[in-house]
């Protein structure tokens, strides 16, 4: 038996998980927030000195957390830039994922290339605020000076595993990490320089893009550093999905995203082609209205939770007595209409009652993600089994309602840190690769999460008869949304 790690830095803490080699039992974990200086409630702040998540590691691993450890994996935030001078310093403080100044300099981008559908060919992905090489946009446009002297590129994984290795002169990244750049393409396995100059002005280096079972190096101590990856990439790997399962993801926004063979260059700019960590492909399409349409309605209501619209939701019917919500409370990614607003249709005096208004919140939006999962379906992506996460995932509500909407077998996993577990699982690999013990083209097949099973049953029809109430109103809102 051996002993390995996967550390998942999100943007508030970093959570540490030491695992079993063989079986992925999880042995002992570790906790730290983030050392900054953030309100509860507060927005992360869009500037982070990327040794705050150092400091979190550090004290997340204290107290003998990694002894025995053997490897460790690294999952990190999406989309975090640090930008590093040709002596390896950092130039600014980092660029982290959530930051919203980039939104003009991603419409900058897409009219600099020529279309969305331009983009979507060159990589896989539109550029968005979040995306990396909008931040460099940005950064060309505000801080030109910063922009001059950025030399090398590097996410946060990228970053935090060069840290671990003593900074080597080799610098790695991952297919998983590449792919959601902007100036990597999952299709071809290449970067695109010419992107970068077209972002930043100027070429710089970019670490090497190693394959999912290898080492990015080793510690001085001897500790294996397995390649990393992005929180998505090792969510994904945690839960164990593979061909034929999507994930959904419940938060103030979803997503979905599902196995595939093969990277999707989609001209409508809704799928995201990312790659995965196992040498597979990650298709994503998210929504901008998941959650948030339901605290939305809950507030309306005057209810103190989302457990309580949930009760209140189960008390109506199926079609919520003919109550439509298009829940495009702040415009919508899917179908792509960023400047509408919502919908709320079928009002009749019979209709005008809070449990019929807090059902359509959830059937609103479950058939929005059930759109999303039709984008993929469109593409010839297979959804048979899916998993279903975040905090929203627990309502009575949504697990009553999801599998006959979604229309597949539905998991709920039991919650845990998903990501870290992705890592772990990633070390071990590598680890087993090293040794000669486990082919690198073949995980480790650890034990699946704890789950609860749902089935759609003999409620398949009436779901299929929800859903097309919500189409009809959709298709008499927009028209032609879903066209390209």
């Amino acid at each position: 038996m051996g002993i390995v790690a996967g550390l998942d830095s999100s943007p508030a803490f970093t959570r540490i998980v030491v695992c079993d080699t063989d079986t992925g039992a999880v042995l002992r974990q570790g906790y730290a927030p983030h050392p900054l200086d953030v309100p509860d409630g507060a927005p992360r702040p869009s500037d982070v000195d990327p040794q705050a998540w150092l400091l979190s590691l550090g004290e997340a691993a204290g107290g003998g957390l990694l002894e025995g450890v053997q490897a460790i994996g690294v999952s990190t935030q999406a989309g975090a830039v640090v930008p590093l001078d040709a002596q390896g310093n950092t130039v600014r403080p980092a660029m982290a994922g959530a930051d919203k100044r980039a939104q003009v300099a991603a419409a900058d981008l897409i009219d600099a290339l020529g279309s969305r559908e331009a983009w979507a060919q060159a990589v896989g992905c539109v550029p968005q605020a979040a995306r990396p090489v909008t931040k460099l946009r940005w950064l060309a446009k505000n801080e030109p000076e910063n922009a001059s002297r950025t030399a090398v590129l590097l996410q946060a994984h990228d970053w935090l595993v060069w840290q671990l290795l003593g900074r080597p002169v080799r610098r790695t990244t991952d297919r998983g990490g590449a792919s959601g750049t902007g100036y990597w393409s999952a299709a071809t396995g290449a970067y695109r320089p010419d992107l970068v100059e077209l972002a930043l002005g100027h070429q710089v280096a970019l670490p090497e893009v190693i394959g999912p079972a290898e080492a990015a190096g080793t510690t001085p101590e001897g500790l294996l550093i397995s390649a990393g990856t992005g929180e998505t990439m090792a969510a994904a790997f945690g839960l164990g999905i593979g061909l034929g399962d999507a994930v959904v993801s419940l938060g103030a926004s979803g997503s979905v995203m599902a196995v595939h063979t093969e990277a999707l260059a989609d001209q409508t700019g809704m799928i995201t082609s990312l790659a995965d960590a196992t040498g597979m492909h990650l298709p994503v399409v998210t929504t901008l209205n998941a959650v948030r349409a339901l605290r939305g309605t809950a507030e309306l209501l005057g209810l103190p939770d989302l457990e309580a619209l949930s009760e209140l939701a189960l008390q109506s019917t199926p079609g919520s007595h003919g109550l439509v919500l298009l829940p495009y409370l702040e415009g919508e990614r899917t179908p792509n209409l960023p400047h509408t607003a919502g919908t709320l249709a079928g009002l009749r005096r019979e209709s005008m009652k809070a449990v019929h208004l807090a059902r359509a919140s959830f059937e609103g939006m479950l058939c929005g993600l059930a759109d999303a999962l039709d984008v993929l379906r469109g593409r010839g992506v297979a959804v048979r089994r899916i998993f279903l996460l975040g905090q929203a995932a627990e309502l009575p509500a949504v697990q009553a309602m999801a599998p006959s909407l979604f229309g597949v077998q539905v998991v709920v996993p039991q919650p845990a840190d998903y990501a870290a577990i992705g890592a772990a699982r990633q070390a071990a690999w590598a680890l087993g690769a090293a040794q000669g013990t486990l082919d690198p083209r073949t995980p480790p097949a650890w034990h699946g999460a704890a789950a609860q099973v749902l089935e759609p049953g003999d409620d398949l029809a009436v779901g299929q008869a929800v859903r097309q109430q919500y189409v009809a109103v959709r298709e008499q809102t927009h028209p032609g949304a879903f066209r390209p």
